[in-house]
């Protein structure tokens, strides 16, 4: 049967309070912009800062900044948020022509971020990063609206480098990101998933995949797009997984075509994608997943252990995103190139059969996520834009002492 992951386990920063809407005053705010767009690891914690904004106070208008290439003209809508667009303006990664024009499309968008900021009469602006974000951090300024900075990474972006530098209100997802002023919070994640009882939800969660109720489950997932390497390692063990008792949940991505599963008596699913991520995790006993922020945050703050295989390419943060969980005895990381039928086999079969073992990781994966993280920035956000006209005290170095 799944594993309980509910309930609050993560740390809750100096001068916040998280659990439910406890930690969030009454409001009074007119109205918050986000900007969160991109990739879906900006647009997701945004989205879910968005929610707890809703909950605490059902009247702030929120309106979401973003840009017409990015996702979120997709997921925004379907959430039920106001969407402004800006014109984007990405960074060449190199010295080329392109750079000469970088100020005046970067005037445009400040211009257009600003329109936005006085149309809905903004108390507040929340950056996650990303193209948008630059942006709105110095329409903000121009306008002297309060800004609140959220970084998901270990490895800060430019973008967010700059906010810090505009505030003394910044978050970060990780604990030991360097930013100036930041204090850990934790990732917002959504309450389908950081409310979710994996015990009370197992057997519903098993039978909705055609899964049995008492033999261990894991869940292989690369991701919304699926990832080769962990799908080939994880095929070629598949007989000794099944011989050994042990179902599969496998979301395999909508690129992976029809996979050949070798025969055996313990179910193996294979899914191409899935929309009810909540479904899968309380189905599930362990994981095998990239490293993303997102995923980390999602799986600590349910007690899910889980190896993690981070992308073999980019700076290295997906293995700093899953150290934590590591440390605390949650999870393993396995480079990519090492990740084998025979490794799988070898490694974690064992684990997945030892129940004890399971149950311990899932506590210290657990011990090291926040699930109110979502809460306890929208508390700061209300605070930041409910202090507009007042000089914040700023904190004068990386521990955040001086907003406590």
């Amino acid at each position: 049967m799944g594993l309980h992951g509910g309930g609050s386990r993560g740390v809750v920063p100096p001068g916040l309070h998280g659990g439910g809407s406890r930690g969030v005053v009454p409001p009074g705010l007119h109205g918050v912009v986000i900007a969160g767009g991109g990739t879906g690891g900006h647009i997701e914690p945004a989205l879910a800062l968005a929610d707890a904004l809703r909950r605490a106070d059902p009247d702030i208008a929120i309106t979401c900044l973003g840009t017409e290439r990015g996702l979120e003209t997709r997921l925004v809508p379907i959430r039920g948020y106001d969407l402004a667009l800006i014109p984007p303006v990405p960074l060449p990664r190199s010295l080329t022509p392109a750079l000469l024009s970088v100020p005046r499309r970067l005037g445009v968008a400040v211009g257009a971020a600003a329109a936005v900021l006085d149309r809905v009469r903004a108390d507040v602006l929340v950056g996650f990063g990303g193209y948008v974000a630059t942006p709105g951090y110095l329409a903000a300024r121009r306008r002297g609206v309060p800004i609140v900075v959220h970084e998901a990474n270990s490895r800060p972006g430019l973008a967010n480098r700059l906010g810090a530098l505009l505030t003394p209100y910044v978050c970060t997802g990780q604990r030991g990101t360097r930013l100036r002023h930041a204090r850990y919070v934790g990732i917002p994640i959504r309450r389908e998933i950081s409310g979710l009882d994996r015990l009370a939800l197992g057997d519903k969660a098993r039978a909705h995949f055609g899964l049995q109720p008492d033999l261990p489950v894991l869940l292989v997932t690369g991701g919304s797009q699926g990832a080769a390497s962990l799908n080939r390692a994880v095929l070629g063990a598949a007989g000794a997984i099944r011989a050994a008792g042990v179902q599969v949940l496998h979301i395999a991505g909508p690129r992976a075509g029809d996979l050949q599963v070798p025969a055996g008596s313990a179910p193996y699913v294979v899914l191409p994608y899935l929309d009810r991520m909540d479904l899968g995790y309380a189905a599930a006993d362990f994981a095998l997943c990239r490293a993303g922020a997102m995923t980390c945050a999602e799986l600590s703050a349910i007690g899910l252990p889980a190896v993690y295989v981070p992308l073999p390419h980019g700076n290295g943060e997906q293995r700093l995103n899953a150290l934590p969980i590591e440390a605390a005895g949650g999870g393993k990381i396995v480079p990519d190139a090492e990740l084998t039928p025979d490794w799988i086999t070898r490694e974690l079969l064992p684990i997945l059969l030892d129940g004890e073992l399971v149950a311990a990781m899932s506590r210290a994966a657990a011990s090291a996520g926040n699930p109110n993280a979502d809460t306890e920035l929208a508390a700061l956000v209300i605070a930041a834009g409910r202090a507009r006209g007042a000089v914040p005290e700023a904190a004068g170095n990386a521990g955040g002492q001086g907003w406590a």
